[in-house]
Protein backbone atom coordinates (compact mmCIF):
# COMPACT_ATOMS: atom_id res chain seq x y z
CA UNK A 1 0.00 0.00 0.00
CA UNK A 2 1.59 3.21 -1.14
CA UNK A 3 1.19 6.02 1.75
CA UNK A 4 -0.53 9.28 0.82
CA UNK A 5 -1.13 12.53 2.29
CA UNK A 6 -4.83 13.33 3.17
CA UNK A 7 -5.65 8.79 3.95
CA UNK A 8 -6.17 6.88 6.31
CA UNK A 9 -2.67 5.68 7.78
CA UNK A 10 -1.62 1.75 7.87
CA UNK A 11 -2.24 0.31 10.88
CA UNK A 12 0.62 -1.79 12.92
CA UNK A 13 0.54 -3.28 16.42
CA UNK A 14 4.45 -3.54 17.10
CA UNK A 15 6.05 -4.56 20.24
CA UNK A 16 8.35 -1.60 22.39
CA UNK A 17 11.29 -1.82 23.88
CA UNK A 18 9.88 -3.06 27.05
CA UNK A 19 7.57 -5.72 25.41
CA UNK A 20 4.52 -4.06 25.31
CA UNK A 21 2.09 -4.05 22.62
CA UNK A 22 1.57 -0.66 20.86
CA UNK A 23 -1.49 -0.68 18.57
CA UNK A 24 -1.64 2.96 16.30
CA UNK A 25 -5.33 2.70 16.80
CA UNK A 26 -4.84 3.15 20.27
CA UNK A 27 -3.68 6.65 19.79
CA UNK A 28 -6.80 8.25 18.10
CA UNK A 29 -7.26 11.73 19.77
CA UNK A 30 -3.13 12.52 19.75
CA UNK A 31 -0.57 13.25 17.06
CA UNK A 32 1.77 10.54 16.12
CA UNK A 33 4.75 11.02 14.77
CA UNK A 34 6.68 8.02 13.85
CA UNK A 35 10.23 7.92 13.02
CA UNK A 36 12.01 4.98 11.26
CA UNK A 37 15.45 4.98 11.39
CA UNK A 38 17.93 2.01 9.70
CA UNK A 39 19.62 0.60 12.52
CA UNK A 40 20.38 1.24 16.28
CA UNK A 41 23.75 2.43 17.69
CA UNK A 42 25.04 4.14 14.13
CA UNK A 43 25.96 7.28 14.27
CA UNK A 44 23.02 9.25 12.22
CA UNK A 45 20.37 7.17 13.88
CA UNK A 46 21.77 8.10 17.20
CA UNK A 47 22.35 11.81 16.67
CA UNK A 48 18.79 12.38 15.43
CA UNK A 49 16.88 9.96 18.16
CA UNK A 50 19.08 11.86 20.91
CA UNK A 51 17.95 15.19 19.46
CA UNK A 52 14.16 14.34 19.34
CA UNK A 53 14.97 13.40 23.14
CA UNK A 54 16.36 16.91 23.75
CA UNK A 55 13.56 18.32 21.85
CA UNK A 56 10.63 16.55 23.32
CA UNK A 57 8.95 19.37 24.93
CA UNK A 58 8.36 20.60 21.76
CA UNK A 59 6.51 17.54 19.93
CA UNK A 60 4.52 16.97 23.75
CA UNK A 61 3.42 20.86 23.54
CA UNK A 62 1.86 19.77 19.95
CA UNK A 63 0.33 16.92 21.91
CA UNK A 64 1.95 14.45 19.52
CA UNK A 65 3.26 10.91 20.49
CA UNK A 66 6.54 10.17 19.00
CA UNK A 67 7.61 6.57 18.49
CA UNK A 68 10.54 5.75 16.95
CA UNK A 69 10.87 2.22 14.81
CA UNK A 70 13.58 0.13 13.34
CA UNK A 71 13.81 -3.57 12.57
CA UNK A 72 15.99 -3.95 15.32
CA UNK A 73 15.40 -6.12 17.97
CA UNK A 74 13.19 -5.21 20.85
CA UNK A 75 16.52 -6.20 22.88
CA UNK A 76 18.83 -4.26 20.85
CA UNK A 77 16.09 -1.27 20.83
CA UNK A 78 16.08 -1.68 24.81
CA UNK A 79 19.51 -1.36 25.25
CA UNK A 80 19.88 1.43 22.98
CA UNK A 81 16.93 3.60 24.63
CA UNK A 82 18.99 2.89 28.03
CA UNK A 83 22.23 3.81 27.15
CA UNK A 84 20.95 6.55 24.91
CA UNK A 85 18.12 7.88 27.61
CA UNK A 86 15.69 8.18 25.02
CA UNK A 87 12.13 9.59 26.79
CA UNK A 88 9.69 7.83 23.86
CA UNK A 89 8.92 4.70 23.05
CA UNK A 90 11.49 2.38 20.61
CA UNK A 91 9.20 -0.07 18.75
CA UNK A 92 10.80 -3.09 16.87
CA UNK A 93 9.32 -3.53 13.33
CA UNK A 94 11.59 -6.87 13.30
CA UNK A 95 9.02 -8.60 10.90
CA UNK A 96 9.58 -5.72 8.68
CA UNK A 97 5.33 -4.91 8.44
CA UNK A 98 5.27 -1.23 9.71
CA UNK A 99 8.33 -0.47 7.48
CA UNK A 100 6.73 -2.28 3.96
CA UNK A 101 2.80 -0.99 4.96
CA UNK A 102 4.65 2.76 4.96
CA UNK A 103 6.88 1.90 2.04
CA UNK A 104 9.72 2.88 4.51
CA UNK A 105 11.99 -0.01 3.89
CA UNK A 106 15.13 -0.49 1.78
CA UNK A 107 15.25 -3.54 -0.84
CA UNK A 108 19.24 -3.56 0.23
CA UNK A 109 20.87 -1.75 2.60
CA UNK A 110 24.65 -1.35 3.12
CA UNK A 111 24.58 -5.50 2.52
CA UNK A 112 21.34 -6.30 4.09
CA UNK A 113 17.99 -6.58 2.80
CA UNK A 114 14.67 -5.00 4.54
CA UNK A 115 16.28 -2.23 6.60
CA UNK A 116 14.03 0.87 7.63
CA UNK A 117 14.57 3.61 5.30
CA UNK A 118 14.75 7.35 7.34
CA UNK A 119 11.30 8.20 7.35
CA UNK A 120 8.97 10.78 9.04
CA UNK A 121 5.39 10.66 9.42
CA UNK A 122 2.74 12.56 10.94
CA UNK A 123 -0.66 11.37 11.54
CA UNK A 124 -3.51 13.42 13.15
CA UNK A 125 -5.87 12.87 15.97
CA UNK A 126 -8.48 11.04 13.41
CA UNK A 127 -5.63 8.71 12.14
CA UNK A 128 -5.25 10.53 8.80
CA UNK A 129 -1.58 10.92 7.36
CA UNK A 130 -0.77 14.68 7.45
CA UNK A 131 2.99 14.31 7.00
CA UNK A 132 5.23 11.96 4.79
CA UNK A 133 9.38 12.12 4.28
CA UNK A 134 11.09 9.08 2.93
CA UNK A 135 14.66 9.81 2.44
CA UNK A 136 16.68 7.80 0.63
CA UNK A 137 20.06 8.69 1.59
CA UNK A 138 20.77 7.24 4.97
CA UNK A 139 22.56 10.07 6.01
CA UNK A 140 19.81 13.01 5.73
CA UNK A 141 17.74 13.70 8.70
CA UNK A 142 14.01 14.19 8.32
CA UNK A 143 12.42 18.39 7.94
CA UNK A 144 11.60 18.79 11.65
CA UNK A 145 11.00 22.51 10.56
CA UNK A 146 8.38 21.05 8.57
CA UNK A 147 7.25 18.62 11.27
CA UNK A 148 7.29 21.34 13.81
CA UNK A 149 4.98 23.51 11.66
CA UNK A 150 2.39 20.66 10.26
CA UNK A 151 1.99 19.44 14.04
CA UNK A 152 1.37 23.32 15.10
CA UNK A 153 -0.86 23.61 12.03
CA UNK A 154 -3.31 19.89 13.29
CA UNK A 155 -3.60 21.82 17.41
Amino acid sequence: MKTEIGQKSPAFTLLDSEKNEIKLENYKGKNVLLLFFPLAFTGVCTAELCAMRDDITSYNNSNAQVFGISVDSRFVLAKFKEEQKLNFPLLSDFNKEASTAYDAIYGEFIGMKGVSKRSAFVIDKEGILRYAEVLENAGDLPNFVAIKSILAGLN
